[in-house]
């Protein structure tokens, strides 16, 4: 997949949702917003649909900074970060390949910033067992 990276993990949803979470955080990353799928499904469909959350992960440092550079690339921000429940006591972690993302703003200060982007969030990634 270009534009995304995954594992499963041998861990249940709730779990594996806190593991991102502090991965995140530990990359200088917060969660802005959390989009609950099952929840939205049961909401406005009443369809009963797995764990699936939708995390939207944001620096404010470098938000600040792609801000500045790109006026309106707010409308590819935050970083979504997807954590599924394969419901057979695993859990998918996906994470967002930024600079394959932002190659549609032609910028050289926004690609540039993604690299840095995809750095934070592959080591964030990568500590997530």
């Amino acid at each position: 997949m270009k534009y995304a990276y995954s594992k499963d993990i041998e861990s249940d949803f709730q779990s594996t949702e806190a593991m991102v979470r502090d991965a995140l955080i530990g990359v200088g990353f917060g969660v802005l917003t959390e989009i609950s799928i099952k929840d939205s499904f049961k909401k406005k469909l009443d369809i009963d649909y797995k764990n699936y959350k939708i995390l939207g992960a944001c620096n404010p440092g470098l938000a600040h900074d792609a801000l500045g550079s790109e006026a309106l690339i707010g409308i590819l921000m935050p970083c979504n970060v997807l954590v599924i429940d394969n419901e057979d006591g695993t859990t998918k972690v996906v994470f967002p390949k930024a600079k394959s993302l932002l190659e549609v703003t032609d910028n050289d200060d926004i690609l540039d910033l993604s690299t840095r982007v995809d750095s934070l969030l592959e080591s964030a990634f990568n500590s997530i067992c």
